[in-house]
C-alpha cells in the first residue's frame, strides 16, 4: 500500500492482539491509510466468518465461510493439562476420494487461500483471555494440505517473523501422500512435523482406501521421509487408520513393522494408531475395531521394536475426530448453537499478504534442529 514499515507492524500487533476485525478500528493507523485498505479488501480484516459452532467437553468445532457457499471447519481442542490446540482446513472439500474420510464425499469446492487458512489460527473467536494463540496447530482439517499450494504461503504467516510466529516445530502438516509438495516442505520448512496417511501396507489394498496411491506410490513418500529424516533429524509420524476386517489383522500388522523397521532411521519413526470413526459418506460397510484389539495392534508393533501409540481422539459425537469433517450445514444450525452471519466478503485473495509478507525466519533456512 506504499505505507512506511512501521505501518505494517502496527497493523500486525493489531491484530495479533485481536483488537480489530475491521480496518477502521486499527486505530494506530492513520484515517487515509484505514480508508484505502477497506477500498481495496473491504471492510473486515480477516476474510473469514463463523456461521455455527458444536461442542463436546474438550473440543469446540466451528464452520467458516468465506464466499457465499464456501464452507470448511475447524477444530480446537482444549486439553485438561492446560495447553491448546488447532486442527485447521486447507480445502473446502477435498477431491481426493479416501473411502474411509467424510470430507471425500463433499468433493472439492476450492483450495483454501494462505489468508483463509491463517485467518482460521488468529480469528479473535478462538483467542484466549491472554490473547495467546494455540500451543500447536495441525494441518488436519479438510482437505489435502499438500494438494493445495498456497498452504506454503500460509506457513509463512504462521511461523514468518510477524503475523504468527510459531516455531514450526509447534505446526504439523498431515498428508496421504502428494509427494512433490512433500519433497518442497520437507526442504522449505525442514522443522516442521510431518504425518505420512499409511492406513495399509499393501500397495493394491491402500490403493482402494487411498486413491492417490496410484499417483504417488507410498514407496515415492517413504523415500522422501528417508531422506528427510537423515537431514533434519526430526521425528516423523505415520498415520495408521485402523478398520475392523479391512485392515487390522496379523499380516497387516507384520507388514506395517516390516516397512517401519526397513527406514533408513526407523527410530525416528513412530506409528500413531487411530481407531476408525464412523464418517457421514465414507464406505458403509467399514467399522471400528474393538478398543482391545486396537490396544493389541500398538503392543504387537511395539513388540517388534517400532515406536508406536494409539492416538487419543476427541470429539466424535460432534463430527470432530479423523475423517468426520464435512461441513454439510444448512441455514438451520447444528445442535449446540449458532453464531452472528455477517455480510459476505470480498472475493477470495491474500490480503495479508498485500499488506506485507513476514521476514522468514531463522529455523525455515536451516535443516538442522
Amino acid at each position: 500500500m506504499g505505507a512506511p514499515d512501521f505501518r505494517y507492524r502496527q497493523f500486525v500487533n493489531a491484530l495479533r492482539r485481536a483488537e480489530a476485525e475491521t480496518f477502521d478500528t486499527v486505530r494506530e493507523l492513520p484515517a487515509e491509510l484505514r480508508a484505502g485498505l477497506t477500498e481495496k479488501f473491504g471492510p473486515r480484516i480477516l476474510p473469514i466468518v463463523p456461521v455455527a459452532r458444536q461442542s463436546e467437553d474438550q473440543v469446540e468445532k466451528v464452520v467458516f465461510e468465506s464466499d457465499p457457499g464456501i464452507r470448511f471447519e475447524t477444530v480446537l481442542s482444549r486439553y485438561r493439562a492446560g495447553w491448546t490446540s488447532l486442527c485447521i482446513s486447507s480445502q473446502a472439500g477435498c477431491g481426493l476420494g479416501c473411502t474411509f474420510c467424510a470430507t471425500a464425499a463433499v468433493g472439492l469446492a476450492r483450495n483454501l487461500t494462505a489468508d483463509e487458512i491463517y485467518a482460521q489460527v488468529i480469528h479473535p473467536h478462538w483467542r484466549l483471555p491472554d490473547k495467546s494463540l494455540p500451543e500447536s496447530v495441525a494441518f488436519m482439517g479438510m482437505g489435502e494440505a499438500l494438494a493445495n499450494p498456497h498452504v506454503f504461503d500460509a506457513l509463512c504467516l504462521l511461523s514468518g517473523t510477524g503475523y504468527g510466529e510459531l516455531s514450526q516445530r509447534r505446526i504439523t502438516v498431515s498428508t496421504v501422500g502428494f509427494a512433490p509438495n512433500l519433497s518442497r516442505l520437507t526442504k522449505e520448512y525442514p522443522q516442521v512435523t510431518i504425518t505420512l496417511s499409511v492406513h495399509s501396507p499393501f500397495t493394491d489394498e491402500r490403493a482402494q482406501l487411498i486413491p492417490l496411491e496410484k499417483r504417488f506410490p507410498l514407496a515415492e513418500n517413504l523415500a522422501i521421509l528417508d531422506e528427510h529424516a537423515g537431514t533434519a533429524r526430526r521425528k516423523i509420524y505415520l498415520a495408521y487408520l485402523l478398520i475392523a476386517g479391512v485392515n487390522d489383522t496379523e499380516d497387516h500388522l507384520h507388514q506395517l513393522a516390516r516397512l517401519v523397521a526397513s527406514r533408513s532411521r526407523p527410530e525416528l519413526f513412530h506409528v500413531s494408531v487411530i481407531r476408525y470413526n464412523q464418517a457421514l459418506g465414507a464406505h458403509p460397510a467399514y467399522q471400528a475395531p474393538s478398543k482391545t484389539h486396537v490396544s493389541q495392534f500398538v503392543a504387537g508393533l511395539r513388540e517388534r521394536g517400532i515406536h508406536a501409540t494409539r492416538r487419543r481422539q476427541l470429539g466424535s459425537s460432534i463430527d470432530a475426530a479423523c475423517g468426520q469433517l464435512h461441513a454439510r450445514y444448512t441455514a438451520s444450525a447444528p445442535p449446540g448453537g449458532s453464531l452472528t452471519v455477517l455480510p459476505p466478503m470480498r472475493p477470495a485473495e491474500d490480503r495479508l499478504l498485500q499488506i506485507g509478507r513476514p521476514a522468514r525466519s531463522e529455523s525455515r533456512r536451516t535443516a538442522t534442529g
